[in-house]
């Protein structure tokens, strides 16, 4: 790698003294739901009323809840349905199939999500964190570090726009169903895993506690996280998870992604191994191709070896992806 490249200290901790989104009905469970209703002086029946419509309709303006009572609609709106995500600019590519969105938070912080439509499904990469600590040299996110997570609702959010924007026609094709989400975005989703995990639970659930999606349809990507990959497998939440390995021996993944100084190849694809084993989802790794660095015959050798190890029963398949190289990188 270019010297040219900075080097960032990993962090695994958002930085202190950061402003909490305001809280929003997706950040709530179907309980903490219910003690809103009682603090807000309404029926519980309300706050049904309201999630049918956000997570359903896919509605997120109070003025359109029409079967709410007018008088009701601003406090219900200032107390459960916060803004969380202002659309900066949208750009379209791919004769309209592709969607790119940069987000505004409430603090200024900017992610992205990108909605793609294929012939047999669409695809929505969400962000879980603004930035990434994860410092990989390579990747243009984590060269600008983390600022902070994002709540459950702030990732949830993403897909209510993305499914909305799909029901309605607003990608080329016609109306359509979003049907998979992948946790690709910016930000390392097992560096935010309460948020995460919290957002999986809200996509899964049905009419009125969620958006009703298959887990089986939704990817966690991770640099390999250990601790949480081991966690992830215990949540009885059948994700498929992609683990960012990019180089099969130590001395060159200790350069390329910086958290296998803490978590070696062999237990980060242990790990992996692992989830495949309790899960029985097949695991997919992911490998930037890098000309010259990463991409030599005998790594590819080594790669084999690396996850034949674990046993040719079908865990893994490996996705080797093309870089988007960023300035300075070699």
């Amino acid at each position: 790698m270019s010297d040219a490249i900075k080097t960032l200290p990993l962090v695994l901790e958002q930085p202190r003294g950061r402003a909490k989104p305001p809280r929003h009905l997706a950040d709530l469970s179907p309980e903490e739901r219910k003690e809103q209703a009682e603090k807000l002086g309404l029926p519980a029946f309300r706050l049904k009323q309201v999630s049918h419509h956000y997570f359903a309709r896919l509605q997120r303006d109070p003025e359109a809840m029409t079967d709410l009572p007018a008088a009701q609609r601003d406090a219900i709106a200032e107390a459960l349905l916060p803004t969380l995500l202002t659309p900066v600019r949208t750009q379209e590519a791919d004769k309209g199939t592709t969607r790119k969105t940069l987000w505004r938070l409430f603090d200024g912080a900017l992610v992205e999500s990108v909605l793609m439509r294929y012939s047999e499904r669409a695809t929505l990469c969400v962000s879980s964190q603004a930035g990434c600590g994860m410092a990989c040299p390579f990747c243009a996110t984590g060269q600008g570090g983390l600022q902070r997570n994002m709540s459950t609702a702030e990732i949830i959010d993403q897909v209510v726009d993305g499914a909305a924007a799909m029901a309605n026609g607003l990608v080329a094709g016609g109306p359509g169903r979003l049907s998979n989400i992948v946790f690709m975005g910016m930000g390392e989703p097992m560096a935010n895993y309460k948020a995460v995990i919290g957002s999986i639970r809200r996509m899964v659930a049905t009419d009125p506690d969620g958006l009703g999606m298959s887990a089986r349809n939704i990817t966690v990507s991770t640099v390999g996280l250990v601790p949480r990959m081991q966690q992830l497998a215990t949540e009885g939440i059948p994700v498929t998870l992609a683990l960012s390995l990019h180089a099969p021996d130590d001395e060159l993944r200790n350069e390329l992604v910086p958290i296998n100084t803490r978590y070696s190849v062999h237990e980060t694809v242990e790990a992996a191994w692992d989830y495949a084993r309790i899960t029985k989802r097949r695991v997919s790794i992911e490998y930037a191709m890098m000309r010259d660095i990463n991409d030599q015959a005998w790594r590819a050798d080594l790669l084999g070896d690396v996850l034949n190890g674990f046993g040719d029963w079908g865990w893994v398949h490996v996705n080797l992806i093309p870089l988007n190289e960023i300035p300075g990188a070699k």
